[in-house]
């Protein structure tokens, strides 16, 4: 019989399940939004969490075309925040509130945390933030002594769900152990972490890649959904890498954009990118390869604020306006992060511009910070960038797809489902079903669009690229090449 795959996606507002067949077609989804307050950036509840995905399974499995196949479901995989991490008693309960990865409170205790890892361990992932995992641990066990002292495992927020549905509460993943400190390419937690700052070594959990089976789904939700005893549960993954797995970027050479309210890039290489500026970072692929990425504080944003009230029309007027020969630049916070650091980073457009032409340079200025960024990638790696997948709000722009295809130069390909949720799907299937992550995507992942450049507008695009850059590096926002 054909099988089928539950993946689910615990986000920042709410929890996402899917149902999915093997080739990748969506059967079946549900969600339930949390009820969030002001707190919510900093933390929220798990158990809340639970009670969304239990009642969104129970929606899912419920409908009509999930009850003619509850039988044949195969496995399950969790996707949820990177960063976010919460401490467990030895009874498996949450100590305390999960710490988002959005919550601020734990800054001084980053810096602690990168000194510690640059003078102790100097490898891989050393630039510890404020949405570290391991920095939000550290705050905790100075914040709450008491608390802390009845610590059995700090995990992280898929591993939760997971958890629930499998009773196995020591292990994660790779993915979700990085910004905990984790070592991905030694295998292990470098001793620092219990060495020089206040983490026991028995607070961490054992670390799998993303996809390996851990155990079946407990006989209690097994008879309370109508599931098979032996539906298998998976080590999860973080919803950046399970959102990249959707879009069929997992093969090395491949790399995914995806343009929300930030631009996020995320890729394959063969060998692991390090880069001491810290603007890329590199996850385990699941298939032992290296999954480099990065994030901007430019995307999307500026056509919510902005523009969202006619964008159809927008849209249609842009097509006849490209290129448009302005440069724009239309970062709306203070400061760069990706693919590059600049503090003093500003948005900028020409004066005099209508409403149209505005919204046309806006595109096209993200387009040229993409580009930038693949040059970026490249000069890093070493290794050659192949194919530009996409996905997020900005790839439902027809003319969007067209200049970014143009200025990178290259196809630009949008996928038909790109979620976490579907992610975390074809995640649970990879070494269910099939015999890997690269088989499940190659089965699961359809391509929507295909975007091709046309060689007198990718020459114009050229161009004005260059202009980008010039401006750029006239306001100090780009200095140097690309070490400096």
């Amino acid at each position: 019989m054909a099988p089928y795959f539950i993946g689910i996606d615990i986000g920042t507002q709410g929890a996402r399940v899917v149902l999915t067949d093997a080739n990748g077609g969506v059967i079946s989804s549900t969600e339930q939004v949390f009820s969030l307050n002001e707190k919510s950036r900093e933390e929220q509840s798990p158990k809340e969490w639970w009670d969304a995905c239990y009642q969104s399974l129970c929606a899912l499995l419920a409908t009509e075309s999930a009850r003619e196949i509850k039988n044949q479901i195969k496995a399950i995989a969790v996707t949820s925040t990177s960063g976010t991490v919460i401490p467990i008693d030895k009874n498996n309960e949450p100590l305390y509130n999960a710490i988002m990865y959005s919550d601020q409170r734990s800054s001084t205790q980053a810096k602690v945390c990168t000194n510690a890892a640059i003078k102790y361990h100097n490898h891989g992932y050393t630039a510890f933030s404020m949405s570290s995992g391991l920095a939000k641990m550290v705050w905790f066990a100075e914040t709450y002594p008491e608390l802390a002292a009845g610590i059995a495992k700090w995990i992280h927020a898929a591993d939760y769900i997971t958890g629930k549905l499998s009773d196995v509460w020591a292990i994660t993943d790779c993915t979700n152990a990085f910004k905990s400190g984790y070592d991905v390419s030694g295998f292990n937690w470098p001793d620092y972490i219990y060495t020089k700052l206040p983490i026991k070594k028995e607070w961490l959990p054992a670390v799998v890649a993303s996809g390996t089976v851990i155990g079946n789904i407990t006989v209690n939700l097994a008879n309370t959904f109508g599931l098979p005893q032996d539906v298998n549960v998976t080590a999860g993954i973080t919803d950046g890498c399970a959102s990249q797995i959707a879009s069929g970027a997992i093969n090395p050479g491949d790399w995914n954009t995806t343009i929300g309210t930030t631009m996020v890039i995320k890729g394959v290489t063969k060998n692991e990118v390090l880069d001491s500026l810290g603007r890329l970072y590199s996850h385990r692929h699941p298939a032992g390869y290296w999954m480099p990425g990065g994030a901007s504080n430019t995307g999307a944003d500026w056509v919510t604020n902005e523009f969202a009230d006619n964008l159809a029309e927008l849209n249609s007027e842009a097509k006849k306006l490209i290129p448009t020969g302005h440069i724009s630049y239309p970062l709306l916070q203070n400061g760069e992060r990706f693919p590059m650091i600049s503090p003093q980073a500003r948005g900028f457009e020409p004066k005099g511009l209508n409403k149209a032409q505005r919204f046309s340079a806006n595109m096209e200025g993200v387009a040229y910070l993409e580009r930038y960024a693949y040059e970026l990638i490249e000069y890093l790696s070493k290794e050659k960038v192949n194919a530009v997948y996409t996905a997020g709000g900005a790839s439902n722009s027809d003319t969007w797809l067209t200049i970014r295809a143009n200025v990178l130069n290259r196809p630009v390909y949008k996928m038909k489902n790109v979620s976490g949720a579907v992610g975390a799907a074809i995640l649970a299937a990879s070494k269910t079903y099939y015999n890997s992550i690269i088989e499940a995507v190659a089965a699961m992942v359809k391509i929507e669009k295909e975007v091709i450049p046309q060689n007198v507008l990718a020459e114009k695009y050229e161009l004005n690229y260059r202009k980008f850059i010039d401006i750029m590096q006239q306001k100090g926002y780009i200095r140097g090449g690309f070490d400096a």
